[in-house]
């Protein structure tokens, strides 16, 4: 007799990760995967320390916010409702 199988966590049944409910080929999708984002926590890590309580917000998230703002010319408000309502933009810029 083997290994017991493994059933999925209860209410995990039928969900799917966001990077499975994407399109690869969404330009996004695609700058993302040629940008170097180690240079970004490495350049940009001291900038956003944390000290107490929260944890500092990844650089990573930081850069893709910043380039999101600038290319789309949102202000602060509509980047954050529109990056709060778009998976590519969540996928793309954020480390899943």
């Amino acid at each position: 007799m083997g290994p017991k199988r493994q059933h999925p966590l209860s209410g995990e049944l039928f969900q799917k990760t966001l990077t499975e409910l994407i399109n690869p080929e969404h330009p996004l999708v695609k700058l993302a995967s040629l940008i170097d984002w180690k240079v970004f926590e490495t350049q940009w890590a001291g900038f956003f320390p944390s000290n107490t309580g929260r944890p500092a917000t990844p650089p990573r998230l930081i850069a893709g916010l910043l380039y999101l703002q600038h290319t789309f010319a949102l202000s602060d408000e509509a980047l954050i409702w529109t990056w709060v309502e778009n998976p590519y933009w969540h996928t793309t810029f954020h480390e899943l």
